[in-house]
């Protein structure tokens, strides 16, 4: 039986079997188990916003592979998930995992710790398979999502937030997920992307569509934005002012950075878009991520303001080098969390990370420690490189291994991941459409005089001449072909 009982303010306390006597305090598990929930509510968030950005014969999809992710890295980390990255002996299948500390917080026990950093696990495969969309299997993307998460997630986690991971000893600070959730699926995301290869029509008028759902976008936006406060808040592992701090600067850095994205893109179209403010606040969100336990509320202005920035042009690199990330995951995550990490090199405060009154680091550039920021590139590039090459390498193996190649087929394609792996869709139009044989097509647009060339959170910010010529050739391409209008439209989806 469990040795549980309560002393005289009211907190938990356990006596392990050498006597010695552990106190969990109630206010701290309640803030963490709130705090998982507030996180968890983010998983189908990202389902949601990637949703919206999609063609409405992709949207379902989207949606059911973030829950389905979910349920997958929940096996996963009770099988053998939490012990690979949290260990200090052995947990295979949680086995002892309950009632001791945690290696977190002794203040709460190794349980609330486990669930509460499941969520994390869980948000991260999600947040690279976005690459998938539009052009992949389904049932594959469960298989890699397991392997993933054993061979890329857990290990990366481990060496930044186990206290016997190289990292951690090293003095890399990540108070929430730069490195393991950020930079790891964002550069996963680039990994996945450069293996499906482009969507047909890559580059023509066949994939200049606006994002079908804004509202789904915006959506997804607000889960995303409500949960952040438990992802970040929530890593204190206590309910105390560092955690206060903590919501503080993510409030703000994402504030700053959905206004900055948002003003990127009016000086090209001259009008409000929500899907940049969206773009701009996760970019922002994924920035602050690194550094919301170490640095103050004016730093986190500067956090906004340079992801906004950086992660905004960032979206332009998929048209240098020649790769089909159509929901920018790269530019936003991966690109997102260098910032944030560089950046807390630079502005983590000593005085910041004691408001917890247990933490004790050496601070930043502005604490006159100057060799943090070598430490944060380190670990950036670590985590960038090793989830690259990672990726990289269950994706080819699995392309081997009959049934689990990942890249749907041409006619998948074209008829849409929803009707085609699903037999379901996100509208009863669509389906209706479909089964009564009328050719279905999603919108086109246009910024101005600058087309869009391959969907996705940003317009191109090349000059137009560029874009008049690939509309120019496309037309002619039309021209020799022929053709009805329908068959063409049909052919663009």
């Amino acid at each position: 039986m469990v040795n549980i009982s309560y002393d005289a303010s009211n907190d938990m306390t356990y006596t392990d079997p050498s006597g010695t006597t552990w106190v969990y305090n109630l206010g701290d598990i309640a803030w963490v188990l709130a705090s998982t929930a507030l996180v968890w509510i983010m998983i189908p968030g990202v389902g949601f916003f990637y949703s919206g950005l999609l063609r409405r014969k992709n949207a379902l999809s989207m949606i059911w592979l973030s829950m389905v992710v979910l349920a997958t890295v929940s096996f996963q980390w009770f099988f053998w998930g939490f012990s690979l990255a949290f260990s200090e002996t052995e947990y295979f299948g949680l086995k002892g995992v309950l009632e001791t500390p945690s290696i977190g917080s002794t203040r709460i026990p190794s349980i609330v710790f486990c669930v509460f950093q499941l969520m994390f696990a869980a948000i991260t495969p999600i947040l690279a398979l976005g690459a998938v969309a539009e052009r992949s299997r389904l049932g594959p993307t469960i298989v890699f999502t397991f392997l993933w998460s054993t061979l890329v997630y857990d290990p990366i986690a481990c060496w930044t937030w186990n206290s016997n991971g190289w990292s951690f000893l090293m003095g890399g600070l990540d108070f929430a997920g730069g490195t393991p959730v950020h930079i790891s699926s964002g550069t996963a995301a680039l990994a996945i992307s450069i293996y499906l290869g482009k969507r047909r029509g890559y580059g023509t008028e066949r994939l200049a569509y606006k994002p079908h759902n804004t509202t789904y976008v915006v959506l997804g936006t607000v889960f995303l934005w409500f949960g952040w406060f438990g992802f970040n808040g929530g890593s204190a592992l206590s309910a105390n002012m560092r955690a206060v701090q903590a919501c503080i600067v993510t409030n703000l850095a994402a504030s700053v950075g959905g206004l900055t994205w948002m003003l990127w893109d009016y000086r090209l179209e001259r009008k409000w878009s929500a899907v940049g403010f969206c773009s701009g606040a996760i970019s922002g969100l994924v920035a602050i991520t690194p550094g919301s336990g170490f640095v103050g509320s004016p730093a986190a202005v500067l956090f906004g303001f340079m992801a906004g920035t950086l992660c905004n042009f960032a979206t332009q690199l998929k048209f240098y080098f020649h790769y089909d990330d159509c929901l920018d995951i790269f530019a936003s995550h991966a690109i997102g969390g260098i910032v944030g990490n560089i950046l807390t090199g630079i502005f983590a405060q000593r005085s910041v990370a004691g408001y917890d009154g247990i933490a004790d680091i050496p601070g930043g550039w502005i604490d006159h420690h100057y060799i943090q920021l070598g430490y944060q590139v380190a670990d950036s590039m670590s985590g960038l490189a090793y989830s690259f090459v990672m990726t990289t390498i269950i994706l080819w193996i699995m392309h081997y291994i009959p049934g689990l190649r990942m890249r749907c087929s041409e006619e998948a394609e074209i008829l849409g991941i929803d009707d085609a792996e699903m037999g379901e869709f996100a509208y009863d139009y669509v389906g209706i459409d479909a089964s009564a044989g009328h050719v279905f097509h999603d919108d086109t647009h246009s910024h101005g005089d600058v087309p869009a060339t391959t969907g996705g959170r940003e317009p191109h910010h090349m000059h137009s001449q560029l874009h008049t010529e690939t509309i120019n050739a496309v037309s002619k391409d039309k021209d020799s072909t022929g053709g009805s209008d329908n068959e063409k439209i049909h052919d663009a989806q």
